[in-house]
């Protein structure tokens, strides 16, 4: 048994917890690239046939962009392919067509009458411990060439390379930045659904490199990435007291975030970096907290008397979205980031949780429970405009991919007698509840926050 299953807290406490986790959900051109040179390739001048190149993210909804994707000349050339054809796959806004490799200028003709609108050529060389990838993007329809680059990097880097490739093909076909170069860190829970082992992990955004990051002796929940470091900021029960850490990611230190009285949890990261909002217990609610990083200091942003909770930062840091049960039952809020006067936002049926920003600022993603349902939606930040993108017995906990177009988060299934039948997945999909997919894990999954892209 791991002490994780049983924390040793006050009854009072505990009881208050348990109050939080079961809102949780309601409440609740020549660069270097970590170790990779990116090199322009000339391009090879071709006759522009004035067909129009652009396509917009919708059109690619319904009708999915044919690419020809080659299958390089070695070993290693065809693990690059292999993870490039399924991350543009995955999306669903790209439809694969394997082809033969092909180093120069491509027959337009051969790949339009595969029904292709792009391709790539290119060559992949390894020697001992290097290697050297060329990649050209190719239009189809105006036998222009969009994108020649080529990447050097120690062989190990070989599945960044492809994730970065991907990257530069969906932002040149699609008009805005990919997110295949990114991570996903979660909860990896394993053992009988009532006495769980959970342990902080890290993965690629498609499953791949999954990394334990703890030993499992404390309950550990909600992960949140920082967005300029490679840090981590986490709830644990460490020393069976539940509070707020940091984790970096490069040595695995571990270090307290604000030595508080009562219980802290729910933190988040402001858009630079630089703190950390949170909430604390204090007396029957909680409260929002700021922690510098640098200082230590700390700053009150609430004082309801309610439980407030699950804070989230405006990509430009000027507000905060939480949670608040200040008006009956838990609601959206929106707020100053400096504090003050905060407006509601939500006012369909059910109570509200977990909302978090879009990178692009446009939405807030949510979870939603109406009549014991659970619902993943998303609404504008003045609250107009809500959808929801789907639902299940729970689906909580989104997170936005950093370009704000697919959403993580958790699907946990109903359990039978004797726990019997229950799974907990991390799920995407696209904020137009398009494309929902579940990612594979070596255990059970939870709580995802997904990265920025690599730096």
């Amino acid at each position: 048994m791991f002490p994780n299953t049983r924390p040793l807290i006050s009854d009072r406490d505990a009881d208050l917890l348990a109050t939080f986790l079961r809102r949780r959900t309601l409440l609740s051109a020549s660069a270097t690239v970590t170790g990779i040179l990116a090199i322009p390739l000339k391009g090879f001048a071709q006759p522009n046939t004035g067909q129009e190149a652009e396509i917009t993210v919708d059109q690619a909804r319904t009708d999915p962009i044919p690419i020809v994707i080659p299958d390089f000349n070695n070993d290693v050339g065809r693990e690059v392919s292999s993870v490039l054809t399924n991350d543009l796959n995955n999306t669903g806004l790209f439809k694969v067509i394997p082809g033969n490799n092909v180093q120069g200028i491509p027959d337009f003709q051969i790949a339009k009458n595969m029904g292709a609108r792009a391709q790539v050529t290119g060559n992949v060389l390894s020697n001992g411990s290097s290697l050297r990838v060329e990649m050209r993007l190719w239009d189809v329809l105006t036998r222009q060439q969009i994108q020649g680059t080529a990447y050097t990097t120690p062989i190990t880097n070989w599945r960044r390379v492809a994730h970065i490739i991907g990257d530069v093909i969906y932002e040149r076909m699609l008009g805005e930045k990919g997110y295949f170069d990114t991570r996903i860190a979660f909860i990896s829970r394993s053992g009988h659904r009532g006495h769980q082992r959970t342990r902080l992990a890290i993965m690629d955004q498609d499953g791949a490199n999954v990394r334990m990051l703890t030993a499992g002796y404390w309950l550990t929940i909600t992960p949140r990435f920082s967005p300029t470091k490679d840090q981590l900021a986490f709830m644990s029960y460490a020393n069976n007291r539940p509070r707020v850490y940091l984790f970096n990611l490069n040595n695995g230190r571990q270090q307290l975030l604000g030595n508080f009285h009562g219980i802290s949890f729910a933190p988040r990261f402001s858009p630079d970096g630089h703190s950390v909002v949170l909430s604390v217990t204090r007396g029957g609610g909680s409260d929002l907290f700021v922690v510098d990083l640098v200082s230590g200091l700390r700053r009150q942003l609430t004082a309801s008397g309610a439980i407030d909770t699950s804070p989230c930062y405006s990509p430009d840091g000027t507000q905060i979205v939480f949670t608040s049960d200040r008006g009956g039952t838990p609601q959206l809020y929106v707020m100053p980031a400096t504090g003050g006067n905060a407006q509601r936002i939500s006012y369909g049926h059910g109570n509200y949780g977990t909302p978090v920003w879009s990178p692009r600022g446009d939405l807030i993603a949510f979870t939603r429970i109406v009549g014991g349902m659970f619902s993943l939606g998303v609404m504008a930040p003045d609250g107009t405009g809500e959808r929801i993108m789907t639902q299940g017995f729970t689906v909580e906990g989104p997170s936005f991919c950093p370009n704000g177009r697919v959403i993580t988060y958790c699907h946990q299934t109903r359990a039978g007698t004797g726990g019997s039948g229950f799974s907990s997945t991390i799920n995407t999909v696209d904020i137009t509840g398009f494309n929902d997919r579940t990612l594979i894990t070596p255990e059970g999954a939870s709580d995802p926050a997904w990265s920025p892209l690599h730096g």
